[in-house]
């Protein structure tokens, strides 16, 4: 059983920028979020036991598991880092937003859009090669643990998607709320929302 978390709200998220693997601190809205979701983690997990949170290396995830954590009763020190469930590297386009990508690259952003799965990033990956190691990662799981993960929004609906055998135009319409997480188990995938008042 997997409970898949995004991180909180990021300066960059703000912006509308592409992050990948370079970082920026989740805002106050963002660690408002990590807090109502780990409360709501919390309410959905009572009575589980044993635990395992798991987090992307990336420091807004981190900053995210750490937060979920202590809401769970956990110690930061119990956190696994896991850098095969890290965002999507978008190499050359990292602090860029979507429109000066497509102007500074613009024969890289056509042949992206022509093969979203496959195409990738300059200096970057291509969504097959996130897929590829996330497999590999979900292939090493405990199956009788519950595993709270803490992740990134691409690379969080490429797992889904995986789990739920979709193609890649259904990965790619799948959601990324930061104020939800999700359920993987037995086959289907239940989202929880965490909204307890509207943010601002």
């Amino acid at each position: 059983m997997i409970y898949l978390l995004r991180h909180g709200q990021t300066v960059w998220n703000s912006l509308g920028l592409y992050q990948g693997r370079q970082d920026s601190p989740l805002t106050a809205r963002g660690i408002a979020q990590a807090q109502m979701v780990g409360r709501k983690l919390a309410e959905v997990t009572a009575g589980q036991s044993d635990l395992k949170v798991i987090a992307s290396p990336l420091g807004r995830a981190w900053q995210t598991a750490v937060i979920v954590a202590e809401t769970l009763s956990l110690k930061a020190s119990e956190i696994i880092l896991e850098p095969r469930i890290a965002e999507v590297a978008y190499g050359a386009w990292e602090g860029l937003s979507g429109a000066e990508a497509a102007r500074r690259f613009p024969e890289d952003w056509a042949a992206r859009e022509a093969d979203k799965w496959n195409h990738p990033v300059p200096g970057g990956e291509s969504y097959a090669q996130v897929a590829a190691r996330l497999m590999a990662w979900t292939a090493e799981l405990e199956r009788d643990r519950p595993h709270v993960v803490v992740g990134h929004g691409a690379a969080g609906r490429i797992l889904r998607g995986l789990y739920l055998n979709m193609s890649p135009v259904e990965i790619f319409a799948l959601e990324e709320p930061q104020d939800a997480f999700f359920r993987l188990q037995e086959g289907s995938v239940t989202r929880f929302d965490a909204t307890e008042q509207a943010l601002v």
